[in-house]
């Protein structure tokens, strides 16, 4: 009977070890969530541009235990307000940190609602520096090239490797489920290279190249445009912009 009983504990164990999270993606006209990783989400929102037209703009969520870090805004505090709604709601997570990945509309241009909501953004110092002469919203906690933060009980780092789509673009590594958020610095495989109003075009490529070497084992790349991949996308933006 106690041999049985055991049997059934373990078997319960494994059973709770093993579930997996339900996967809550979601589209509407201005807001896609798609799960990409068991505790990952990418959100898609849009922008409109003069030169560019409509465009999809991603970011990242990471989420453990009820908590969720997001990576870039939308472009709009509406568009953030949606965005919010269903991680509390679908995830039922607390959102514990924002972070821009850059001083451009796509990364922070919604961040006045996360503000209005308590919830605290942390961003690289040139990103604040770089914020304030444009009269944006200003992110409220700088850091300088590197800054550790938890999701749960999960590592989350945000990391500044130089200068690419602009002086001050940082990535976000989830290092759990081996994703990376490269926003604007990292370009989806055919994408043209885009903006780059702020760009330094002699430094991207090497910077994309540390990147790579520093997190080798990156099985899932989500970019700030266009669809998302595996490691060719870095690849792709380290080809594209070789010095010729």
């Amino acid at each position: 009977m106690r041999s049985l009983l055991f049997i059934c504990f373990a078997l319960f164990i494994f059973g709770c070890k093993s579930a997996k999270i339900a996967d809550k993606s979601f589209t509407s006209s201005g807001l896609i969530l798609k799960k990409v990783k068991e505790n990952v989400y990418q959100h898609t929102t849009y922008l409109q541009t003069e030169t560019y037209g409509k465009v999809d703009c991603n970011g990242m969520i990471v989420f453990d235990k009820n908590e969720a870090i997001i990576f870039d805004t939308p472009a709009d505090d509406s568009s953030s307000a949606a965005l919010l709604n269903w991680v509390r709601d679908s995830l039922q997570c607390k959102v514990i940190a924002i972070v821009p990945t850059h001083f451009h509309a796509d990364c922070l241009g919604g961040l006045k609602e996360f503000h209005n909501r308590g919830i605290p953004s942390y961003a690289e110092n040139r990103t604040i520096n770089a914020a304030k002469l444009k009269n944006y919203q200003i992110p409220q906690n700088g850091f300088d090239n590197k800054l550790n933060l938890k999701v749960g009980d999960k590592p989350v780092i945000v990391e500044f490797f130089g200068e690419g789509h602009t002086r001050d673009n940082v990535v976000g590594y989830f290092p759990a489920d081996k994703v990376l958020f490269g926003g604007c610095l990292i370009k989806a495989v055919d994408a043209s290279k885009g903006n780059l109003e702020d760009a330094n075009v002699n430094d991207w490529s090497a910077t994309v190249t540390k990147l790579k070497q520093k997190y080798p084992d990156t099985q899932f790349v989500i970019p700030g445009h266009g669809k998302s991949g595996n490691l060719a996308l870095l690849d792709y933006t380290i080809k594209l912009f070789e010095p010729k």
